[in-house]
């Protein structure tokens, strides 16, 4: 890995553990029962972990085991054992799987970082990544249909200067989630669709959601949206340069 998605995807991380941490609470898409004994004491522990794995992952030393660690906790206990538990409830409803998408995505980008550290043959290191792919793949599908689904809250986090509507953009970025989704499952210019997709969260940031923590930096969610939207950058980052060198 050598053009820095690894990185940002540390970074990412380490914003979501600081989050918990300056809250005391777990991030928004970590359902953790309210009633579980000792929860606050855990949100410490869980947000303390998310900050020392995500600063593994930014020495070559450590990535290995930082993102195994991250893989095994995203992967099972936030995705399965969390999110499923809310699908479960709420089979009916897109925003469970989406959310779940939002995790998942999390967990693919850990598990191409983890295959890209670790001492792999050339065969299982592509089978490994091309894992993190598809599941990435499947989690920007589910992203852009959320937008059409729920167009009553996409809209109006659209800046209304940007021609020619928020209504466009809000369609549009749907679109392009889709789009992307379709790119990486099928290998059909998927690297391009990656690194697009990659420049489309940057932008998110630079246009949606930095504006809005400065508008209200005391909002616990805002903040947890820009930890979130800075590691789903560096997640589609990995994707990109994963799919450069198997191309490679």
């Amino acid at each position: 890995m050598t053009t820095g998605g690894w990185r940002v995807y540390g970074l990412g991380v380490m914003a979501l553990g600081a989050v918990s941490l300056a809250w005391g609470d777990f991030d928004p898409g970590q359902p953790v029962p309210t009633g579980i004994p000792g929860r606050m004491a855990l949100a410490y522990a869980v947000a303390l972990f998310m900050l020392v794995a995500g600063a593994a992952i930014e020495w070559r030393r450590t990535l290995k085991w930082g993102a195994g660690a991250l893989v095994a906790y995203f992967g099972v206990v936030v995705v399965v054992l969390l999110n499923g538990r809310v699908i479960v409830r709420h089979y009916a409803e897109f925003g469970a799987y989406s959310g779940l998408a939002e995790q998942l995505a999390i967990a693919a980008g850990a598990l191409i970082v983890y295959a890209s550290g670790a001492r792999l043959d050339a065969a299982r290191l592509q089978r490994v990544r091309r894992v993190g792919q598809l599941a990435f793949g499947v989690c920007a599908l589910l992203f852009g249909g959320a937008h059409f689904v729920y167009m009553n809250f996409t809209v109006p986090m659209v800046p209304k200067w940007l021609p020619p509507t928020p209504e466009f953009w809000a369609y549009a970025t749907g679109v392009f989630h889709i789009a992307a989704g379709i790119a990486i499952l099928t290998g059909i210019q998927a690297r391009l669709a990656a690194v697009l997709l990659t420049a489309m969260f940057v932008t998110f940031a630079a246009l949606v959601h930095l504006p809005m923590l400065l508008a209200d930096p005391s909002s616990r969610t805002i903040w947890s949206e820009n930890a979130l939207n800075l590691a789903l950058a560096g997640a589609a980052w990995v994707v990109a340069d994963s799919l450069s060198r198997v191309r490679r």
